[in-house]
């Protein structure tokens, strides 16, 4: 029979064992999440972010560590928290389109992995779509590029329209500035007046839509913007309930009441973040990883909408649709 003494020291010496064991274990990396938004928003993206880091082969507490930081859609907010990531030196950042630009004049060395809906040679986030060079690449979905297409569908709608109104976000004044200049043009070409709305709160987008019927506007095109996006639905919502015919970037708007959408997946550009940070904490050089270019878009259109609106959509363009709304 093993005496008290005996075993005592073996039951010492078998807990000293996960400790010795912890201690050879290599250094769990650490990935800095910055972010325009609000943690509660867009749920999704998020979990979209967290499905490719998973098909990399991480998961987070168990082999790779997150650091969180939203701004609250207060976009002055975001150099200073990427400098916190930058200072608690996290092994990467993943950043959506204005975090990464704040990101990018705080650090040389971290690898950056943004996701964004402009361009990134123009915003100078690279250099080169196939060969970044630096600290950075990531993935461009099409956003600013599709302004004019978004332009053209709601004259289609609304062809009686002379004036369209344009909300964009001021607190992202890159964006609207590349985004104004690509509707201005194709306003021109189309014959229309261009009317630009700011809102960059939601009492300001809620004042919009309040006094819609003073603003003499024919139509709205929402900017796909992520201040507008994580509110899709809501803003939906309001153009149904103050009878206002609008174009938006993504399927939820159209399904929360708006009368159409015109854009990508956002959240399977998320996707490819998470699945390109991985390959960063990988080992995996920047240089190496090209830009990825979603270039998928999808019509959605919404009868239901259009019908409360006085509006007939064309057959012609229902029928270029992806999915109609009955």
């Amino acid at each position: 029979m093993m005496r008290r003494r005996e075993f005592i020291t073996l039951l010492g010496g078998a807990a000293g064992w996960p400790v010795a064991a912890r201690a050879q274990q290599p250094k769990m990396p650490v990935i800095g999440y910055l972010n325009s938004r609000s943690p509660g928003e867009d749920v999704h993206l998020l979990a979209a972010f967290h499905q490719g880091l998973k098909e990399a082969g991480y998961a987070e507490r168990q082999n790779v560590a997150i650091e969180y930081r939203f701004a609250d859609n207060h976009y002055d907010r975001l150099p200073a928290l990427a400098l916190d990531l930058v200072r608690r030196r996290v092994t990467a950042i993943a950043a959506n389109g204005p975090a990464a630009q704040a990101a990018k004049t705080v650090t040389a060395t971290i690898p950056i992995v943004f996701v964004a809906g402009f361009d990134p040679i123009e915003a100078e986030l690279v250099t080169s779509l196939s060969q970044p060079s630096g600290n950075i690449t990531g993935v461009a979905f099409l956003d600013v590029e599709l302004g004019p297409k978004r332009l053209q569908l709601l004259h289609e709608l609304v062809p009686a329209a002379r004036t369209i109104a344009v909300l964009i976000n001021p607190s992202d004044p890159a964006r609207a500035e590349a985004t104004m200049m690509q509707l201005q043009g194709a306003a021109r070409i189309l014959g229309v007046n261009v009317q630009v709305l700011h809102a960059s709160s939601d009492h300001e987008i809620e004042m919009i839509f309040a006094g819609w019927a003073q603003l003499g506007a024919g139509g709205l095109v929402i900017t796909g913007e992520p201040f507008f996006n994580s509110r899709s639905q809501q803003l939906g919502a309001l153009s149904a309930r103050h009878v206002v015919p609008a174009i938006h970037q993504l399927r939820e708007f159209a399904a929360g009441g708006g009368l159409a959408s015109y854009g990508g997946s956002i959240a399977d550009a998320y996707r490819v973040v998470g699945l390109y940070t991985g390959r960063v904490l990988k080992g995996e050089r920047l240089a190496d990883l090209p830009v990825h270019q979603a270039t998928k878009v999808e019509m959605v259109l919404n009868l239901k909408t259009a019908k409360a609106l006085g509006l007939t959509i064309p057959l012609p363009l229902r029928v270029r649709a992806d999915e109609v709304i009955e």
